[in-house]
C-alpha cells in the first residue's frame, strides 16, 4: 500500500453548507421504512432465492412491519418477473403493503415493468438513471444535457404507462451514484423529472438520493441530503429518500445524519446485506431509536427466529459482532463486565426503575428475543465472580455467599482454562456440584440424636464413618449445627473454625429445598462446603461435612 498518491477524493461538497442538521442531537421519528432485500439483496448472493424463498422472506418482512417492500426488477429476470406475478395473482400483498419495482429509464424496460404489476392495488415504479461524473463520461459518454434527457424521457414513460394501467401508483426517482454527482446537477435533474410528474398533496413522489458507492464521510451526505431537501421543487409533495450503501462502514452514520438533514425515509436490508459491502442495515437504524426512546414502528421481537429465516434463505451468515443481532452482541465474558451487568439487574429488581439503564447493555435483550442465561453471561477463562454468581442465582437459584462467589469463580475459571473453551451453564452447575455439594467422602455421618438440656445447649450423638469405619461421638454445643462440628472436632482432631453459616430456599420444580452454605477456616485458608435437603437441619450438617471433605483432602495434596 504505497501508491495513495493514485486515489483523490471522487465527491462533490455543497459548498457553504447551512449545516442545521448538526444542531440536531437525536431522531425523535421514525422514517417511512422500505425493505430492499428482495431486490438489492437479492442480486448480491451467490446464489440467488428461488421463488418460495422470496416468498417466505416475503412474510417474514411484512410480519416485522415494512409497508413499503421492494420486490425487484421486473424486466430484469424471469424470476422477478414471476415473483412479482405470484404476489399479485394469490393475493398475497395485504392491503396496507406497497410494493415497489425498479425500471432503468427505457421504455420497453418499463412496458414489461407495468406489465408485471397488472392487477396490482398500490406499488411505487422505481426509476433511475446514473448520473456521476464517472458514469457520465466512462460508461455512457453522454453529456450532462443527453443523460438529463434521459432522466426526463424515462419519467415522461411512466406517466404514459401510468395512465394505461390500472392501479395506484407512486412514482420514485434515484440519480444513481448521487454521491458522485454534482450536487447541483443532481437538482437539476431531479427538478426536471419532478417538473414531469407535477407531484400534489394526493400524488407525492419519492426522490431517492442513494449513497450507490460511499466517497465521503457521513456530514458530506448530510449536507448533500440538506441541500437537496432545502432545493427540490415541489418539496410539501416530495419524500426524500435515502439509500446508502456501507464501502467506508459508514451507512448507518449516513443513513441517521441523512435523516436527521431532511431524510423522510429510508431504503435498506435485513443484516445489512447487498452489493460490495451492502446496505445500511434497518435493524441497527431502528433498534438505535427503539434504545434511545422512540418506536421504530418495525417489530424485531424475535430477531433469533429473523435471523434464522434469513441465513437459510439467502445462505449468508449473521456476523457474531453484528450490532443487536450477532450471537455475541450481549455476552459478557470478561470479569468486571459481568459484575456491572449482575450489580445493574439487581438494582433494577430492588428499585422502580422507569428506564433501562443497565452498564454495558444499551438494549434489553429480552426485547429482541435474547435471553440472559444463554446470551447475556458466558463463561470461561476471562469471566468473575460476580458473573458467575449471577447465572448460578438466575438460572439455578443458588444465592452463593460472596466469599464463596471468589473461591468457585477461580475453580471455574480454572476448568475453563485448562479445556481452552466456554463452559456451559450445565457444565459450571456440575462443577458447583461435584465440587461442593454433599459430599460425604472420606467422612460421612449416617445417623445423628439430638438432646436439648436445660442451659439451651445441645447434645449431639452422632455417628461418624471415617474410611468406612464407625464410632459414636458424643458433643455439646449451643446449637445443633455447632454440636456436631464439635463432635466431629473432637473424633478428628482437628481445630478449624466455623466462620460462616447462610441458609436459603431453593425452588426446584414444584417443591422447595433447603440449600445451607459453610465455610470451615483453619489457619488462613476457608473451605466451603454445600448441602440440600428438604430438612434445613440436615441440609445445614451436610454442608458442614462437605466444607470437612474439602478440607481434609485439600490437605492431603
Amino acid at each position: 500500500m504505497k501508491n495513495a498518491n493514485k486515489y483523490t477524493r471522487q465527491f462533490f461538497p455543497v459548498n457553504h453548507p447551512p449545516m442545521r442538521w448538526a444542531t440536531k442531537n437525536y431522531l425523535d421519528k421514525p422514517p417511512i421504512w422500505c425493505s430492499v432485500d428482495l431486490r438489492d439483496g437479492n442480486q448480491a448472493l451467490i446464489t440467488p432465492m428461488s421463488l418460495e424463498e422470496k416468498l417466505e422472506f416475503f412474510k417474514v418482512l411484512v410480519d416485522i412491519g415494512f409497508k413499503e417492500i421492494e420486490v425487484g426488477f421486473p424486466a430484469a429476470s424471469e424470476t422477478e418477473y414471476e415473483f412479482c406475478r405470484t404476489l399479485i395473482e394469490q393475493n398475497l400483498i395485504p392491503d396496507d403493503v406497497t410494493i415497489q419495482v425498479l425500471t432503468q429509464a427505457r421504455e420497453h424496460i418499463i412496458a414489461k415493468t407495468f406489465e408485471a404489476l397488472q392487477g396490482v392495488k398500490h406499488a411505487i415504479v422505481h426509476l433511475y438513471n446514473s448520473t456521476s461524473v464517472a458514469q457520465r463520461e466512462q460508461v455512457f459518454k453522454k453529456s450532462k444535457e443527453e443523460v438529463l434527457n434521459l432522466a426526463v424521457t424515462g419519467a415522461e414513460l411512466c406517466k404514459k404507462y401510468r395512465a394505461m394501467t390500472p392501479g395506484h401508483f407512486t412514482f420514485e426517482y434515484s440519480p444513481e451514484s448521487f454521491t458522485g454527482t454534482e450536487p447541483e446537477y443532481a437538482l437539476e435533474v431531479c427538478n426536471a423529472v419532478l417538473d414531469v410528474w407535477q407531484p400534489t398533496p394526493d400524488d407525492k413522489v419519492i426522490i431517492n438520493l442513494p449513497v450507490t458507492v460511499s466517497h465521503s464521510m457521513p456530514h458530506v451526505y448530510a449536507n448533500q441530503v440538506e441541500f437537496m431537501s432545502d432545493n427540490l421543487k415541489y418539496r410539501e409533495n416530495v419524500y426524500v429518500s435515502l439509500h446508502p450503501h456501507n464501502d467506508r462502514g459508514c451507512a448507518v452514520a449516513d443513513t441517521e445524519m441523512g435523516l436527521l438533514a431532511g431524510g423522510d425515509r429510508v431504503e435498506g436490508t435485513l443484516f445489512g446485506n447487498g452489493e460490495r459491502t451492502g446496505n445500511v442495515d434497518i435493524i441497527t437504524v431502528a433498534l438505535n431509536m427503539y434504545s434511545q426512546g422512540i418506536d421504530p414502528q418495525l417489530d424485531f421481537s424475535n430477531l433469533p427466529a429473523i435471523t434464522e429465516v434469513y441465513e437459510r434463505v439467502t445462505r449468508m451468515h449473521v456476523y457474531e459482532r453484528s450490532p443487536y443481532s450477532g450471537q455475541l452482541v450481549f455476552a459478557a465474558f470478561s470479569g468486571s463486565h459481568q459484575d456491572a451487568i449482575a450489580k445493574g439487574m439487581k438494582w433494577r429488581e430492588q428499585h422502580d426503575c422507569e428506564h433501562w439503564n443497565v452498564p454495558y447493555l444499551p438494549l434489553d435483550p429480552h426485547d429482541v428475543g435474547r435471553v440472559y442465561e444463554a446470551d447475556v453471561i458466558r463463561i470461561n477463562s476471562q469471566s468473575g465472580k460476580g458473573g458467575i454468581g449471577y447465572l448460578m442465582e438466575t438460572r439455578y437459584g443458588f444465592n452463593i455467599p460472596a466469599g464463596m462467589r471468589e473461591s468457585f469463580g477461580y475453580l471455574v475459571k480454572g476448568v475453563s482454562d485448562h479445556a481452552h473453551k466456554e463452559l456451559q451453564p450445565d457444565e459450571v452447575l456440575k462443577i458447583f456440584t461435584d465440587s461442593y455439594v454433599n459430599i460425604e467422602t472420606p467422612v460421612s455421618l449416617p445417623e445423628i440424636h439430638y438432646v436439648q438440656k436445660a442451659n439451651d445447649e445441645i447434645t449431639a450423638s452422632v455417628t461418624i464413618d471415617y474410611d468406612g469405619r464407625q464410632e459414636v461421638v458424643t458433643a455439646d454445643g449451643n446449637g445443633r449445627l455447632d454440636a456436631v462440628s464439635n463432635a466431629l472436632k473432637a473424633y478428628l482432631g482437628s481445630d478449624y473454625a466455623l466462620v460462616t453459616y447462610t441458609e436459603h430456599a431453593l425452588e426446584v420444580r414444584s417443591s422447595s429445598k433447603a440449600v445451607s452454605y459453610v465455610a470451615l477456616q483453619k489457619g488462613k485458608d476457608l473451605y466451603w462446603g454445600v448441602g440440600i435437603h428438604s430438612d434445613i437441619i440436615r441440609s445445614s450438617i451436610s454442608a458442614l461435612v462437605s466444607a470437612l471433605n474439602r478440607m481434609m483432602s485439600e490437605q492431603q495434596k
